[in-house]
């Protein structure tokens, strides 16, 4: 019976309240953990929150304290200690505490200021976070491991001459090397802060939560931000990246909501997960060259970003990398990219084009999803990029191709949902192009009358378009058809085949040049083109022609047929070029000889740049002058006409 009623006081005991005590004593207001001879500052109950502020006021911790008889050296200040003490207003710590403990004074926000002895050689992580009312830092001058050097109101650990703590008031000192983990984290008073030149790390956390901050220069002498350096500095407006920064870590500076624009240095190579992810008032952003990846979500939820321009070198754009940017209205991909990540432009409600260039080969699941008013969608590569049946929210947009990929995208599992396909086309300097391949182009038709081919018209041999370089290789049928004011035009020796009635009814058109590389030519391509006074072949062997009806009657008996020396039997041989009344050969003087006095010269190519500066020709023999063969004079000649008079041809 006397075990079973001391079973039942001790279930009761249990049973009945206990008040909450993990300090081992309690002297002037300080509650201590003994440690053997040493003591601890702790907090009253068994966590830091079990009391409310039960540090108020100015504390002061002494060097000892006496307890039953006992005297304490005290040595420590434990982790949360003094955490979300908010009366707390001063603290002065004696020279006999070596460590301050992680969050010892963490949200203490009336801390005005902080004195610490001479033998603290470790503080913490978070130490003083959310002391958002701190102005003062002091730590006693002849410390060897922290110092405040420059009456700078901060805390600087000697050694690494790493600024570990700072408040409102700080000056960072030009000794500095480094802003550590945490230093200003949640310092929401601190409005603006100089970084010098002598800094080259901002530490992970470092600068983040300071809501009150609208503005700082990061000096080029700086090459790493670390992880959440920023994080959630809502009051920053601007940040220029200097060109030293080769790395930004993950979160950098995630949730800057306030953030307008942001210039990012040009030896920056990647821009990790997260980055600037919750910028919601940026605008526009140019990624450099330097970049070759852009990480997870690197952007998104940036909401009010309405153009990005990727530098040439990123190859990969990540998972959600531009998720929910709303405003997003243009982005250019360059030609080096080789994936888009899954969810990529997910929500991008405004993108209304999008260009994927020939070097992607990977789409990922969701990467345009919901993307509603998606209407074109421009796809450079012959091989279609694998997608998955949920890549694209709209399969009514129109889906623009090379021409000899049409068959390939129609055939192909998702992309052949599509329900508008087109080739590619596209202007440059007044003519109009039709993408072939990846590496070709043909001339096409410009169907608005307002803007018809006219006067003298040059094709070119190669066009540069959206980062793309082609050889122009054909001229379509109808291309130049009932171009009425069309006089002449040079086709390049580029260019292989000319297409059925490309210059049908080209009634003003006097003179025409076909180059050497031209092998076929449709049938009436010239037809009814009767004011045709010269047509000059640059190439030997005479392009095969469809029909006798490549050329008007009245162009065969009126136009004279101009073709290399010693080509005209050839030519009169030719099927339907024997019809032409007049052919000469041309070339009267030597190869080089410009200005006709039977030697090529230094004098030659003085007349040759003197012609092409002033547009004066009188005297000069063109074949002769035109080296590079191409029917017309440009600077390529006076390179040739330099290289034969140095290599004595």
């Amino acid at each position: 019976m006397k075990h079973l009623f001391s079973l039942s006081l001790l279930l009761l005991a249990l049973l009945l309240p206990v008040t909450a005590s993990a300090h081992d004593f309690e002297v002037n207001g300080i509650y201590y953990n003994i440690n053997g001879t040493d003591a601890t500052v702790t907090y009253k109950g068994y966590n830091y929150d079990d009391y409310s502020n039960e540090y108020t006021g100015e504390v002061t911790i002494p060097s000892t304290v006496t307890y039953n008889g006992i005297t304490y050296s005290v040595t420590a200040i434990e982790g949360g200690a003094f955490s979300g003490c908010e009366n707390l207003t001063n603290v002065i710590i004696g020279n006999s505490v070596t460590s301050i403990g992680n969050s010892a004074f963490r949200d203490c926000s009336a801390l005005t200021n902080v004195a610490i002895g001479n033998s603290v050689t470790f503080i913490g992580n978070l130490a003083f976070y959310g002391c958002t009312g701190l102005s003062s830092i002091v730590v006693a001058s002849n410390n060897p491991f922290y110092d405040s050097r420059n009456n700078c109101n901060a805390i600087i650990e000697t050694a690494s001459n790493t600024l570990i703590a700072g408040c409102k008031n700080t000056i960072i000192p030009n000794s500095v090397t480094s802003i550590g983990e945490y230093a200003f984290y949640g310092c929401s008073g601190l409005t603006s802060i100089d970084i010098p030149n002598s800094v080259t790390t901002i530490g992970d956390w470092a600068i983040s939560d300071c809501s009150g901050l609208t503005s700082i220069d990061i000096p080029n002498s700086v090459t790493s931000i670390g992880y959440s350096a920023f994080f959630g500095c809502r009051g920053l407006t601007s940040i220029d990246i200097p060109n030293s920064v080769t790395s930004i870590g993950m979160f950098a500076f995630y949730d800057c909501s306030g953030l307008t624009s942001v210039t990012i240095g040009n030896s920056v190579t990647s821009i990790g997960d997260y980055v600037f992810n919750g910028c919601s008032s940026l605008t526009s952003i140019d990624i450099p060259n330097s970049v070759t990846s852009i990480g997870i979500c690197a952007f998104c939820w940036c909401s009010a970003l309405t153009s990005v321009t990727i530098g040439n070198s990123v190859t990969s754009i990540g998972n959600e990398a531009f998720y929910a940017c709303y405003d997003l209205i243009k982005v250019t991909i360059p030609n080096s990219v080789t994936s888009i990540g899954g969810e990529a432009f997910n929500s991008c409600i405004s993108l209304t084009s999008i260009e994927i260039p020939n070097s992607v080969t990977a789409i990922g699941e969701q990467a345009f999803f919901s993307c509603s008013s998606l209407t074109e969608i421009y796809c450079w590569a012959l091989t279609p990029p694998s997608i998955n049946f949920d890549t694209f929210y709209c399969y009514d947009a129109t889906l623009y191709v090379p021409y000899n990929a049409l068959d390939n995208y129609k055939t192909t599992v998702f992309w052949k949902e599509f329900t508008n396909m087109e080739s590619i086309t596209f202007e440059m300097d007044g003519n109009y192009y039709r993408v072939m391949d990846e590496n070709t182009v043909n001339v096409m038709a410009n169907n608005d009358e307002a803007t018809l081919y006219s006067g003298d018209v040059v094709i070119p041999d190669s066009v540069t378009y959206e980062g793309y370089t082609y050889e122009v290789t054909g001229i379509e049928s109808n291309a130049f058809e009932d171009c009425y004011e069309l006089t002449s035009v040079v086709i390049p020796n580029s260019v292989e085949t000319i297409g059925e009635q490309a210059f049908q009814g080209c009634t003003g058109l006097t003179s025409v040049t076909i180059g050497s590389g031209v092998t076929a030519i449709g049938a009436k391509a010239f037809n009814y083109s009767n004011a045709l006074e010269t047509v000059k072949c640059i190439g030997t062997v005479p392009p095969v022609m469809a029909s006798a009806d490549c050329f008007s009657t009245a162009a065969y008996n009126r136009a004279t047929l101009l073709v290399p020396r010693n080509s005209e039997a050839t030519y009169a041989a030719a099927d339907y070029w024997y019809k032409f009344a007049h052919i000469d050969g041309w070339g009267s003087a030597g190869r080089g000889d410009v200005n006709g006095d039977g030697v090529m010269n230094i004098a030659d190519v003085t007349f040759l740049i003197d012609v092409l500066l002033t547009g004066d020709s009188e005297g000069l023999y063109f074949e002769s002058a035109d080296l590079n063969i191409n029917g017309r004079l440009d600077i390529g000649d006076v390179t040739s006409l330099i290289d034969d008079l140095l290599n004595n041809y």
